[in-house]
């Protein structure tokens, strides 16, 4: 009861007023100071997810560099080997999809939408795999270099391991 009491007094009174627009002001107040402080999200800029997108690109290049030049020093003859691959692009996104086909009398329509995620602003589109970055070339230095036989079969496993023409290989005698 004594709460009731003394809600009907600070009705009666001004003092209600006062509490309401200091409330209010308070309030407002806080709004505009909200929008000052910066989010803490970091926000995405597409000049560093490429730098991002380039240290993986040699990151995968060295990796994939390192694991040939083990694989080729196996080969009979060849001895010490070094590789350096030229790679065409960066990794890329492979986005999913959907469609929707459509037969009239004599017309055909197809459709198709990227599968959007997520809601409000936060919308992205859904990827479905990341590729590799794609090798296009590559040059092979080893000891053994100087005999056609290690070079043929440098060119081969090297085609084979990279899936890349032997027209995009070169190899040559290490000094």
């Amino acid at each position: 009861m004594e709460i009731a009491e003394k809600l009907r007094e600070l009705i009666k009174g001004r003092k209600w007023a006062v509490f309401m627009t200091i409330c209010g002001i308070a309030g407002l107040l806080l709004i505009m100071i909200s929008s000052l402080i910066p989010d803490d999200a970091p926000k995405k800029n597409d000049v560093s997810d490429r730098c991002i997108g380039a240290v993986d690109t040699e990151k995968y290049c060295n990796d994939t560099e390192k694991r040939l030049e083990v694989f080729l020093s196996e080969i009979e003859g060849a001895g010490e080997v070094r590789v350096y691959l030229t790679v065409g692009s960066d990794e890329r996104y492979v986005y999913a999809t959907e469609g929707r086909c459509s037969r009239g009398d004599n017309k055909t329509e197809e459709e198709e939408r990227y599968v959007i995620v997520g809601g409000g602003s936060e919308k992205n589109a859904l990827v479905e795999t990341v590729r590799s970055p794609e090798i296009t070339g590559a040059v092979v230095a080893c000891e053994g270099g100087g005999s056609a036989q290690v070079r043929e079969s440098i060119y081969k496993a090297v085609s084979a391991a990279l899936d890349i023409p032997t027209s995009r290989i070169y190899v040559t005698k290490l000094r």
